[in-house]
């Protein structure tokens, strides 16, 4: 059990301390309070309130301490208690009742966390030895559009570190968070010679999030990536666009749009972009924009879930992983409210990308567990850090590796 984790149920071990402790001196203060009112008033209550009154204070004061002890140790240390539980116990702190049920809802959230992190900590401490994601050849990781590889805020959330943990060697895109498909990828081109040059491993493994699997695409196909390419696993990438975009351009006046370019580009320049390119990046995500991307790649075979004998993939281990999300309520701002839309014009998606667009590659994966949550977008790069019921994200990923591995890669 980590530090965190330990922390974590040390404070729910506090909360529930809290609860038990104050629900039996409740009722022992109510009920000695009604036994001297209901004795010979007022001799019994004259003798026994000094004493019953040093009880409440005491109670009050121990109460007091193991509850704060208790909320602020699981405040600063949980991860799943997220920000609306911890916005929940505040509004709900002071009201009678509703403090009990937030409680009661901090409470079963830590604890789920706990039990939730400590069988993951067991698994990797009983694998430790076997090194599952130590592949042939380092992982190169590759964000999706409108998002930065950063120390601060790690795109991936939780991934890299589960997956160095069981042996893997991980390298980021580091490119542009918004340029056209082409210019994404000759970014991608020269990383991707730079760490061959640097380390000497002559190959990498490449998993791609949303545009980031066009961008690989089109580097293997055009840029000259594809000697330095051992796989390329695509996760809820748009192969084919998305139809919801369209539609946006056509609605939306090019004055807006341009407004729009001009704060973007502006803000990505100010954070590192070199030359952000905000409306190239969003026309390459239509389908209109795929459309032709995919006759200039020219990779007939994996967009129909064959592999490539000749040709710049013939010998690049291709796969693609989709996933669902069931309702709208259920992702995370702004997938809530895109999904509808999304639904409307190609049917069941993740929030942004439809189902329809996700395949390509040997093998597609896709992703609809039991429940009625779903896996949005987001979920698939861990973007909020939740652990989702029946769908381990980091596991996830973990066994994409394992799997690389097992194939000499």
């Amino acid at each position: 059990m980590t530090g965190r984790i330990a922390a974590c149920r040390f404070g729910v071990i506090m909360l529930r301390i809290f609860w038990w402790t104050t629900l039996i001196a409740t009722v022992t203060l109510i009920a000695s309070l009604t036994t001297m009112l209901a004795a010979d008033w007022p001799t019994p209550w004259a003798n026994s309130w000094p004493s019953w009154t040093v009880a409440l204070a005491l109670t009050i004061i121990l109460e007091s301490i193991i509850f704060w002890i208790g909320i602020i140790t699981v405040y600063v240390t949980s991860v799943q208690l997220g920000i609306k539980i911890r916005v929940i116990g505040v509004l709900c702190g002071w009201i009678p009742i509703a403090n009990l049920i937030a409680l009661r809802l901090i409470i079963r959230t830590v604890d789920e966390e706990v039990r939730f992190e400590s069988a993951k900590e067991q698994l990797n401490r009983a694998r430790a030895a076997a090194r599952i994601c130590a592949t042939r050849y380092p992982v190169l990781l590759v964000h999706g559009v409108f998002s930065r590889d950063t120390k601060a805020l790690n795109y991936w959330g939780r991934i890299p570190a589960e997956l160095q943990r069981n042996g893997a060697v991980i390298y980021y895109g580091n490119h542009q968070s918004a340029a056209s498909v082409p210019d994404s990828a000759r970014e991608l081109t020269e990383r991707i010679l730079h760490i061959v040059q640097t380390t000497g491993c002559g190959k990498v493994n490449v998993i791609a999030h949303s545009k980031g699997g066009l961008d690989m695409r089109y580097a293997i196909a055009r840029c000259g990536a594809a000697p330095y390419v051992a796989s390329l696993t695509t996760i809820n990438t748009p192969h084919r666009g998305c139809g919801f975009a369209d539609y946006l351009l056509e609605k939306i006046p090019l004055a807006a749009q341009k407004q729009v370019e001009a704060a973007y580009n502006t803000a990505a320049s100010h954070l590192g972009d070199k030359q952000p390119d905000f409306m190239a990046a969003v026309h390459d995500l239509t389908q209109a924009g795929c459309a032709r991307l995919n006759a200039e790649i020219g990779d007939a075979n994996e967009l129909h879930g064959n592999a490539s004998t000749t040709g710049p993939f013939a010998g690049i281990i291709c796969q693609s992983v989709g996933s669902k999300l069931a309702h709208a309520t259920t992702g995370k701002f702004p997938l809530n409210f895109t999904y509808p839309l999304v639904k409307w014009f190609d049917g069941p998606n993740d929030g942004l990308v439809a189902q329809p667009s996700f395949p390509w590659g040997e093998r597609f994966t896709w992703l609809e567990p039991n429940g009625t949550r779903g896996i949005s977008h987001a979920d698939m790069i861990d973007l909020n850090r939740e652990n989702i019921p029946g769908f381990d994200v980091r596991e996830f990923y973990v066994q994409i590796v394992a799997a690389l591995k097992q194939r000499g890669l």
